[in-house]
Formats: structure tokens, sequence, C-alpha cells
């Protein structure tokens, strides 16, 4: 079984900071995007949310009857995802753990079906990414979907956001994967909302 890595990532003590109050990414629900790709039927457990938070997600898809593990770099964010999953009686797990140390996971025997990415993807530098996706070879089983909703790239020379085209490129330069799905929406906060994409990447 995984454990939390003993060592933290230079970011744990900033998301620590936003968790110590309330920020402005949590607003206390999962994104609508996700409840209607549940809706749809094309949530298949086991479940894996990366970038979980304070858990909102992952509960919601525990909670529709599917096994949930729910992963995030903040301490304090999963010390509250737990506090949540026992409060509200849903039988979600949580892991303080770094969602580009993905092969570690792996090799402790965890696998999944679907993979599910509220806003972490959008944040990550080149490098990070290629190494994210490389990482979900060794998590996602044959079949499986990963499913990213992130801020919509406005700005062709920065590398926050995403774009389809980008999402295409990357799973391209990898065998056996393919977008099957992407559509413009939003992405809300507790006071605003922004155009994103919403993204979906199976693994053949």
């Amino acid at each position: 079984m995984a454990t939390s890595r003993a060592s933290r990532h230079p970011l744990a003590n900033v998301y620590d900071s936003a968790y110590a109050g309330v920020p402005n990414w949590d607003i206390g629900r999962p994104q609508r995007a996700f409840v209607l790709l549940e809706d749809a039927g094309l949530v298949r457990g086991p479940v894996l949310d990366v970038g979980c938070g304070t858990g909102e997600l992952a509960l919601y898809l525990a909670r529709q009857g599917h096994d949930v593990l729910g992963i995030d770099l903040s301490e304090l964010a999963v010390k509250q995802a737990r506090e949540k999953a026992r409060w509200r009686r849903i039988a979600a797990r949580f892991l303080v753990w770094d969602a580009l140390d993905l092969p570690r996971l792996g090799a402790s025997g965890y696998s999944f079906l679907t993979v599910v990415d509220s806003a972490m993807f959008h944040q990550l530098g080149d490098a990070e990414l290629d190494r994210f996706i490389t990482g979900l070879d060794s998590v996602v089983k044959p079949g499986g979907l990963y499913c990213v909703l992130g801020d919509a790239r406005d700005d062709p020379e920065s590398t926050y956001g995403i774009t389809p085209e980008e999402m295409r490129s990357r799973f391209s330069a990898i065998d056996d994967w393919e977008v099957v799905f992407s559509y413009e929406t939003v992405l809300e906060r507790r006071w605003s909302k922004n155009p994103a994409y919403f993204v979906g990447v199976r693994r053949r």
C-alpha cells in the first residue's frame, strides 16, 4: 500500500497557506463538467483524482458508487478532504502525493480506469507536463480515460492554460493515447468564472 512521501514538494507550503483559508478555486462542489461526465456514464472506477484539493470532486464521485482515491501536494487540503469524508460518511480515500510521481503509485499496486483532473494540468510547465503524461501510463489501465478541465490559454506565449490542439499534440507523441472529446466550457471560481476546455483522452 502506498504511503505519503516523506519529503515535501517545494510548492506544498504555498498550497497549505492557500488552504488555511478558502482559496478562490475551492467552490464547495464539483465543477459541472465532471457532473455531466458522470451523468453520461463515462466515469468508471477505480477513479484517481489528481490535485484533489479538499476533495469535493472525489467525494461526489464516491457518493455515486465509485472507488475513488484523491491525491494532492497539500497536507492541509488532504486533512480537510479526509474530515469531509468522515463527517459525510463517504468512503473516498486521500493521500498526500505528488501527481508527477505516478509511477511510484503504480508500483504500489494502484491502477485506474478513470483519472479526473480539475484544474491541475493547466498550471504545469513543459517538463512537468511531459513527466505527468508519461506517468499516466503507469496507473491507467488500457481503455481508461483521463479527463481534464483547465483554463483556456489566451496567450500563445504562455504555458498557462490548455488548448485542444496542445492536448492532441502532447498525447499523440505517446503511443496508445487518443483524444476522444474536447469542448469549450467554463471553470468556476468562488467569485468569477473563466473560459475553459474539457478534454478526454483514452488509453487504447
